[in-house]
């Protein structure tokens, strides 16, 4: 590894450091940083530059080579935001005196509404739950998981690292810790209320089993033995969609954050505030929520150009 290399990382690593302590940076939010700024100093290497004496020719050629490898506009953009924060970052720490990429026009972003589901399909993959697993407390959980990210909209990465101590005492709100640390509460439906009651008992017995065999308990409620100490949101990826199968739903329209969107288009639908929304989203701007609006409104023209007699060839 050049010097160069070296006095790279060292920057990045610094920068990390930086919005982890000073901003409350989410550890994946880091972790697409780290991703975004290697590509981009592994580019500037292979070109004869560094992260320290990198011009906005250099920023714009980057981006020029990105758009050359067929990445989306959304990764673009992300990638010039990651850019842009770090030579911020150097700016501030005096380690530069000019931030290179600050009037660099970022690509935009596709506009694309996000996909969701309708009730039926959602009723199907909350049934479906029930069944899906290889024992009983395999469907338990299972169930629990799925009612949870339907009733709150909660991020997969949110849903998968709930501490147990969250859900005790058959909680009317659970609270929730969010993208930054920030913390909302957020109300649940007596269905999910039920399915983590069910979900508490038949943990509770396999942790008092553990127990006498000197086992430590889990601080998680969805608790696992790989690394990490509780469900991966790989996991919960690829079971999500073994769910869907199983439920008669097309794989390909499902994510968890398809059931985040669904959740938020329903509430949008029956009439809830879009205030309401945001809080529980965890959103920091309205105008984030604001494209379940759109949503709505793209699925109330396809239900009139569908079934309005006049609309009909």
């Amino acid at each position: 590894m050049t010097a160069r290399q070296v006095n790279d990382r060292h920057w990045i690593s610094a920068f990390l450091e930086a919005q982890s302590a000073e901003r409350g940076a989410a550890h994946n939010t880091q972790l697409a940083y780290a991703r975004d700024l290697r590509d981009y100093t592994d580019w500037l290497t292979s070109q004869g530059r560094s992260v320290s004496v990198a011009t906005r020719d250099d920023v714009e050629s980057y981006l020029i080579h990105t758009d050359a490898q067929g990445l989306s506009k959304a990764t673009r953009a992300r990638r010039l935001s990651a850019i842009r924060q770090l030579y911020r970052f150097a700016f501030e720490e005096g380690l530069r005196t000019d931030n290179p990429a600050i009037q660099i026009s970022g690509p935009g972003r596709d506009k694309r509404l996000p996909k969701t589901l309708s009730t039926a399909e959602v009723d199907l993959m909350l049934d479906a739950a029930t069944r899906f697993g290889r024992s009983r407390a395999d469907k338990l959980r299972n169930t629990c998981l799925m009612q949870l990210l339907y009733a709150t909209g909660m991020r997969v990465t949110e849903l998968v690292s709930l501490p147990l101590s969250a859900a005790r005492g058959d909680p009317r709100m659970l609270l929730i810790r969010g993208k930054g640390g920030k913390e909302r509460m957020v109300p649940l439906s007596p269905p999910a209320r039920e399915a983590l009651r069910l979900w508490l008992a038949s943990r509770e017995e396999a942790e008092t089993a553990a127990r006498a065999k000197g086992k430590p308990p889990s601080a998680f409620l969805f608790a696992s033995r790989g690394k990490a100490g509780h469900l991966t949101r790989h996991a919960f990826y690829i079971m999500i969609k073994d769910i869907a199968v199983a439920g008669g739903v097309s794989p390909s329209k499902v994510t968890p954050h398809t059931l985040r969107h669904a959740f938020a288009t329903h509430l949008l639908a029956n009439g809830a505030d879009l205030r309401a929304i945001q809080t529980f989203l965890g959103h920091a701007d309205v105008a984030t929520t604001e494209i379940y609006t759109h949503v709505l409104e793209e699925r109330l023209r396809e239900l009139v150009l569908d079934h309005h007699p006049m609309a009909r060839d």
